[in-house]
């Protein structure tokens, strides 16, 4: 989706300025954050992509005013409303008052350890032979979806060359919108910085992306 997530070329945002021995947490909250967002997911009523269309439907003068876990507390708040589990009288009164949804599981403290140590993969088998091989020169589609999609802004209506084919993965497109896994082969494909920059660019850099086959045509 082109959302303010999507930021990738934007200019007027200044320098990228990474914090010297950045610590993982910057205030207790933000600790709390994380940890409340993973149990949250662990109830199993959402995925992971709709997880991340989520924060990528917040407002941009919204998401811009936030701060990383911000955005992860404020996309939360949509899921929980979404599914039921909380109210906006909840919220606004900062406890349960409304009647919730019943989760399909409950993390426990003990069974975290092992639930963050097996992740969530996201490999599936693919019925159908790759479309494309290493080598193979491709142009990603030219779309301006409203939902959510993991082909950047950046690099769409792009010629490049396949550089490897990954294994089958779920199709975040669809997945993010309940409309089913539907796996995919992804690729990995290599862009001359020309043709994603345009003139001016670093003609010695280049840009890969993983990209999932429907993005791809032959070029």
């Amino acid at each position: 989706m082109n959302g303010p997530q999507d930021l990738g070329g934007q200019m007027g945002f200044g320098p990228i300025a990474p914090e010297k021995d950045e610590p993982y947490f910057h205030a207790p909250w933000e600790r709390r954050a994380l940890g409340v967002t993973l149990c949250a997911g662990g109830m199993g009523a959402w995925n992971i992509d709709e997880s991340r269309h989520a924060r990528e439907s917040l407002h941009p003068a919204d998401y811009y005013s936030s701060s990383y876990y911000q955005i992860w507390i404020k996309a939360l708040e949509i899921l929980l409303k979404r599914h039921g589990f909380v109210s906006e009288r909840d919220l606004r009164v900062g406890e349960a008052i409304d009647p919730a949804a019943t989760p399909k599981r409950v993390l426990k403290a003990e069974n975290v350890p092992a639930v963050l140590a097996k992740g969530g993969p996201c490999d599936r088998p693919v019925e159908t032979v790759p479309r494309f091989k290493a080598g193979d020169s491709v142009r990603t589609k030219n779309f301006n979806p409203t939902g959510h999609t993991r082909l950047p802004r950046y690099a769409r209506d792009k010629n490049g060359t396949i550089e490897a084919v990954r294994d089958g993965f779920v199709f975040p497109d669809s997945n993010a919108h309940g409309q089913g896994e539907n796996p995919q082969w992804v690729y990995t494909v290599v862009f001359d910085g020309t043709e994603i920059w345009g003139e001016g660019a670093d003609p010695t850099l280049t840009v890969s992306i993983d990209a999932w086959e429907s993005y791809l045509e032959p070029a």
